[in-house]
């Protein structure tokens, strides 16, 4: 669901004109203006309602980008923090629904002190927000929880990963004049629109949920009305931050070189010295697993590291019914060591 097949790459095709302009200037000229009649092509009103966390929980921080939402049923034990995407939808991925849950499957494997990064959707006052203002926010939460955690980071999102497959060959000022056309943010109903404007079929809905119910059944229909409400809830995200992800780390690929300034500092991963669980999944059409485990060859080789592959696609690692009770168990008990 979250790749560019054949289907989703012709709703990419207000870059197409890129294609054949002849000047970085033609270029951004010509995709602006596919996506400006995309974006003030009148919206349906969909009904969806605004997603809801499935575990009990309250909010412990409040900070201008971000809630850190506690899960915990006791005060005891190292804290794990979920950092969730923030990309095209909500932080409610970690905890979708009972049985499709990564908050309640690591709670029921015993890690009793659950965190989850909120993040939140950007107003217009938030477009001038940079990538340092998150990680500056992020610094706080673990503060906050103590400064040793277990951080457990879930992928970007697709249309992140889109945007990657893009990234490199297209130039700046095409994503410039995008932020522009959100007044200094990126809409993620737009951003929905030309990257999945057509909602998977219910089998699709199934399978990357892995649920046992038939299709057609009244407990599947539940669930993907649920599903249906998170897929159209979306966040917006500020265009200075944007714009910085574009640039820095997709079309530079700057975090895996060495290059790239956070808070003031270089970011070396070759410094890191932790132990690492990279998770992969074998049907992944976001992110191959070859992607996710060559982070093996960027950081300390003395990092003890453990690799799985999951036999799923990309939403079933966090989603799905059965990578849940039989895949993350392993994680949180590799964790408690």
């Amino acid at each position: 669901m979250y790749g560019l097949n054949s289907s989703q790459f012709a709703c990419a095709a207000f870059l197409w004109p890129a294609l054949i302009a002849e000047s970085a200037s033609e270029i951004a000229s010509a995709a602006a203006r596919e996506f400006a009649n995309l974006a003030i092509e009148p919206q349906p009103q969909t009904g969806a309602r605004e997603p809801q966390w499935t575990t009990q929980n309250c909010v412990a921080l409040e900070l201008p980008t971000v809630r850190l939402r506690d899960f915990s049923t006791t005060g005891e034990g190292t804290p794990t923090l979920l950092c969730a995407p923030f990309a095209l939808h909500g932080s409610t991925i970690t905890d979708f629904a009972p049985g499709h849950s990564l908050v309640a499957a690591l709670q029921g494997a015993g890690m009793r002190r659950v965190f989850v990064t909120d993040w939140r959707s950007a107003s217009p006052d938030m477009r001038f927000l940079s990538i340092d203002n998150y990680l500056a926010d992020l610094n706080v939460l673990v503060d906050e929880l103590g400064s040793r955690v277990n951080l457990l980071g879930l992928c970007q999102g697709g249309w992140m990963a889109l945007l990657s497959e893009l990234a490199h060959d297209t130039p700046i000022p095409i994503f410039r004049e995008l932020v522009a056309l959100g007044g200094g943010r990126i809409l993620g109903r737009h951003a929905l629109q030309f990257w999945a404007p057509s909602f998977p079929d219910p089998e699709e809905v199934r399978a990357l949920l892995q649920s046992p119910n038939a299709a057609g059944s009244t407990a599947f229909r539940r669930l993907e009305s649920r599903f249906r409400d998170w897929y159209a809830s979306t966040l917006d995200l500020p265009g200075t931050y944007y714009l910085q992800v574009v640039e820095h780390l997709f079309k530079h690929n700057h975090l895996s070189t060495g290059r790239f300034v956070a808070l003031s500092r270089k970011v070396d991963l070759s410094k890191l010295r932790c132990p690492l669980f990279l998770l992969a999944a074998g049907d992944d059409d976001v992110v191959a697993p070859g992607q996710i485990f060559a982070t093996e060859q960027l950081v300390d080789r003395r990092c003890s590291i453990e690799k799985a592959v999951a036999p799923c696609g990309h939403l079933g690692l966090f989603m799905g019914k059965e990578i849940l009770a039989r895949i993350w168990p392993d994680i949180a008990s590799w964790l408690s060591h």
